[in-house]
């Protein structure tokens, strides 16, 4: 599949989308909206890929949103009043489009960012299942220098993954995080030199591919149904699911793989 502003690469059962506008230090055009939507579309449907990985190409892995170029950014009525309603469906029709996707997707995901996360690139990479990093990794809010919401689900994403408080003060001061403090808050999974980030990332990648992908999938959609619902709730929901993977081809592959002591051979069934 050609793509413009991204790549889509399928190596074995890992698929790496790479955001390729470098020269603009991959910030989100409607375009690449678009195309980003076909992408996960693509791979949530294709079951020979378990595990995803994003990045961006050349220095940097998403600058945020290209606000010259967003749908709704400055549309005026007559009057010379903002049309709140164009700006709104504009929002709606750039994050609405990959942000969803991005967290309903059947795989697990994994941004691996090779340099600053800005804006709604920061999001982009926060809406990832796990995070890798390396020395030049950054992460910052932006929007808040600018006077604007995070529209991309900061608000969401960030207090999940970095607690309440360290949350609100990203959100309030749109100061950088550094990969350092990246690390210590847990916001990414590893932390590794930039020359051993690609090798790091993809030997993750790997590791979760070889896995069952039933309950991969259920553990994900558990997760983060769970954050929103009571614990009697998540237990029935768990049992359910327990009782799918029970069933499965996979449960019984694994432990007669474990009997045998080999490498299982799961098939998704």
């Amino acid at each position: 599949m050609d793509f413009e502003t991204i790549i889509l690469e399928k190596r074995g059962n890992i698929a790496v989308l790479t955001l390729n506008r470098p020269e603009r230090l991959n910030a989100i055009s409607p375009q690449m909206t678009d195309e980003l939507a076909i992408a996960l579309d693509d791979v949530d449907e294709d079951d020979t890929v378990t595990v995803l990985v994003i990045t961006g190409a050349g220095r940097g892995f998403c600058s945020g949103a290209d606000v010259g170029g967003m749908t709704g950014g400055g549309q005026q009525r007559e009057s010379g009043v903002r049309n709140a309603e164009a700006l709104r469906q504009g929002l709606i029709h750039s994050a609405g489009k990959v942000m969803p996707r991005l967290q309903k997707l059947k795989k697990p995901t994994i941004a691996m960012i090779n340099g600053a996360a800005v804006g709604a690139g920061c999001d982009l990479a926060m809406g990832c299942d796990l995070r890798t990093g390396c020395g030049k990794t950054r992460f910052m809010n932006a929007f808040v220098r600018i006077g604007l919401f995070p529209g991309w689900g900061g608000t969401w994403l960030y207090p999940r993954i970095m607690g309440v408080g360290r949350a609100l003060e990203f959100l309030y001061t749109g100061d950088f995080m550094e990969a350092e403090e990246a690390g210590r808050l847990g916001v990414l999974n590893r932390l590794v030199p930039f020359e051993e980030l690609e090798k790091e990332t993809m030997t993750l990648a790997a590791r979760i591919a070889d896995g069952p992908p039933i309950p991969m999938r259920l553990s994900k959609i558990q997760v983060y149904k769970g954050l929103n619902m009571e614990f009697e709730t998540a237990l029935q929901i768990a049992a359910a699911s327990e009782t799918i993977t029970l069933t499965s081809e996979d449960h019984k592959e694994g432990v007669a793989a474990f009997r045998e002591k080999r490498k299982p051979d799961y098939k998704g069934r």
